[in-house]
């Protein structure tokens, strides 16, 4: 990674909307408005494409959660971005850590909130280093 003092984000790799009725959701988005359905993960989640970024249907993980969005910043080396944020006073929810393993690579992500508590979250898909 560059110079700490010159990191910032900028691109974005997904966008997640919490929806209360999934179905409905992926009717209204794929039938309604056309968007490339990518996948579906039942009975909590669906992926479209926007042009290459991914938007992210979900259900609330918990019933009382309103209808936030989650914007995720694509990172090439989470750690390093991790580290440079919490150097300039982002507050982290929790280390950066492991979500998913895929079969070509590892999916990392951390999430922190800004002034408003709107969560925002570094995402990395980390390859494995050829031996």
């Amino acid at each position: 990674m560059a110079d700490a003092s010159e990191f910032g984000l900028s691109a974005i790799e997904q966008i997640a909307v919490n929806v209360q009725d999934l179905d409905r959701a992926v009717d209204f988005y794929r039938d309604k408005l056309g968007m490339k359905h990518l996948f579906s993960v039942p009975p909590n989640l669906a992926f479209f494409d926007c042009d290459g970024i991914r938007l992210m249907l979900s259900l609330p993980e918990k019933a009382a959660e309103g209808s936030s969005s989650v914007i995720y910043f694509k990172v090439a080396d989470i750690q390093q971005a991790f580290k440079t944020l919490a150097s300039r006073g982002v507050s982290f929810e929790g280390e950066a850590h492991l979500i998913a393993r895929m079969p070509d690579h590892e999916l990392w992500m951390a999430f922190f909130r800004y002034l408003d508590r709107n969560l925002l979250a570094l995402m990395s898909e980390v390859r494995p280093i050829p031996s």
